[in-house]
């Protein structure tokens, strides 16, 4: 069994980190830092992501197996769990598959209802990207503005272009998995499930993540959940506002 990748820092009660769709832990660098005087933090990659093994299988319950083997692997008891986007997806599911190995549960900007695929233009803008004629990031970023206007997202995704070898790029993410498995991306909480200890859902309040309408349904899955907002943010709050983030975090985690 491959274990996943992940950077651990500092000591005490272990805080697991997991990053969303197209995400790595190195998106969670500075608040890890921060979070890493309180605790002993876990950065990880997720499979197909950042450092982590690539696979073909991609969904949430081979990505809570994952989690479960790296908690095994790495002997840990009563775990809190930050799991943004797709990383919250993950941490759900396992919170309501192994509620024994957690102590608190942190969901950041997403519900456990079903989303529609939306990443369409992403992918297409991935796919179109050829390292033997993109050959410099200038040159990916320009290939991707076609597709993706958006400033902001083609930074995040530009994170992930390497140098495999001397003079050629690749992407850290497996591409054609995560193309494949698009769909598994907005899979719901399986119904009836039920983790009854504390959680946080926090929320950016630009984005159209959570709303009023899946309030009902994070009760009915998590009866021990609140719901915070976080000002001037959108679906990256933890970048967009690290300062109420972190302080809504500690204060939760306490």
């Amino acid at each position: 069994m491959e274990i996943l990748h992940s950077k651990i820092i500092g000591e005490g009660t272990p805080l697991l980190i997991l990053h969303g769709y197209f995400g790595m832990s190195d998106n969670w660098k500075t608040l890890g830092n921060q979070f890493s005087e309180d605790f002993e933090v876990h950065l990880i990659d997720q499979r197909n992501h950042g450092r982590s093994f690539h696979a073909d299988e991609f969904n949430y319950e081979v990505l809570v197996e994952d989690l479960y083997s790296y908690i095994q692997h790495y002997k840990l008891d009563k775990v809190c769990i930050i799991g943004h986007s797709m990383g919250g997806k993950t941490a759900m599911l396992f919170a309501v598959t192994y509620p024994e190995l957690l102590n608190k549960l942190i969901v950041v900007d997403i519900s456990p209802r079903k989303y529609q695929p939306h990443h369409n233009a992403i992918l297409a803008g991935l796919n179109s990207i050829d390292f033997s004629i993109q050959n410099t990031r200038g040159a990916v970023d320009k290939k991707l503005a076609a597709l993706i206007p958006e400033l902001g997202v083609r930074q995040f995704l530009l994170k992930n272009v390497y140098w495999k070898e001397k003079g050629v790029l690749d992407f850290r993410f497996n591409l054609q998995s995560l193309t494949e498995s698009n769909s598994e991306v907005g899979e719901p909480l399986p119904p009836f499930t039920i983790f009854e200890k504390d959680t946080l859902f926090l929320k950016g309040d630009r984005s159209n993540y959570i709303t009023k309408n899946e309030e009902a349904t994070i009760e009915a899955h998590f009866p021990n959940s609140k719901i915070v907002e976080i000002k001037n943010a959108g679906h990256w709050l933890h970048a967009e506002n690290p300062k109420q983030f972190y302080q809504e975090v500690i204060t939760f985690l306490g």
